[in-house]
């Protein structure tokens, strides 16, 4: 008998592409659980928002990502003073994060097409289940809290961190670079997890490890449009592109929340299609 080769997994095997930018809003929520009572964290409370990324995928182009400061300034009708943005999903959940999303970047509706909520033991079985993921740290990264059981002890330099150390690596606010150093830190980690679910390996077991971690996602992505857009992400010929938003200069008045700089415009995030191209 003649032997047939078996065929290898490729990102383009897992699903078409969307055939135009799609714009994903995804949340990480300090909760351990989706649908938890309590955030289990410090201060207690309901769930916040502890990291806000927003991911565009473009047909052709960079494969964009912009992390947007949790503790930024936000504005919201009738009150007075200025919220945190990663306060505003205890307040009004996905709904409320995406119209303040899209005002602020001067998006037009319906984006965000799509989001994802991401709880803390969901990000932990992702990774497990990808057996972990080579992260070199840029410094050592060591921090307790008792108060909820908190322990973080991380050493620098390339190595394989488990789903707890992701999470305590995602977690960790340097006490010198704060939450700019935070946001370092998740870039960081979605360049690792990009690289680990593009191996050939990996890419046949997604489908299954994605119906594992469904149960901790809360999502209004349907199966196959995560996997068009898995395969588009993990094409190996896209680049990957990190945005940040314009801040102005931390100043102690604005009571420890980030203000975006007064000068950056209306349109804080373009498809590469659109830069550079003069106004009319």
């Amino acid at each position: 008998p003649v032997a047939v080769a078996e065929e290898r997994p490729t990102a383009a095997s897992l699903g078409e592409k969307p055939r135009r930018p799609v714009t994903l809003l995804l949340i990480g929520s300090d909760t351990d659980r989706i649908g938890a009572s309590t955030n289990a964290a410090a201060p207690a409370g309901q769930a916040n928002a502890d990291a806000v990324v927003m991911v565009r995928v473009n047909p052709e182009g960079p494969l964009q990502f912009l992390n947007l400061p949790v503790n930024l300034a936000v504005r919201m009708p009738g009150e007075e003073r200025p919220q945190r943005l990663g306060d505003l999903y205890a307040k009004g959940g996905v709904a409320l994060m995406a119209d303040v999303v899209r005002e602020l970047l001067g998006m037009e509706e319906p984006q965000p097409d799509r989001y994802v909520v991401l709880s803390r033991a969901g990000l932990r079985r992702l990774v497990d289940g990808l057996g972990g993921l080579e992260v070199n740290p840029p410094r050592s990264m060591r921090y307790e809290d008792k108060s909820q059981k908190l322990k973080i002890d991380l050493q620098s330099g390339l190595q394989r961190l488990d789903g707890a150390e992701v999470e305590h690596m995602a977690r960790y606010r340097d006490r010198w670079l704060g939450e700019s150093g935070r946001r370092a830190n998740q870039d960081l980690l979605i360049t690792s997890l990009r690289e680990r679910m593009a191996q050939q390996e990996q890419l046949g077991k997604l489908p299954e490890l994605l119906g594992e971690v469904k149960q901790e996602v809360e999502t209004n992505l349907s199966l196959r449009e995560a996997f068009s857009l898995l395969a588009a992400s993990l094409d190996e010929d896209r680049a990957l592109r990190f945005d940040s938003l314009p801040l102005a200069p931390i100043s102690k008045s604005h009571a420890g929340l980030r203000q975006l700089d007064p000068k950056a415009g209306d349109r804080l995030w373009k498809p590469p299609a659109e830069e550079g191209e003069a106004d009319d």
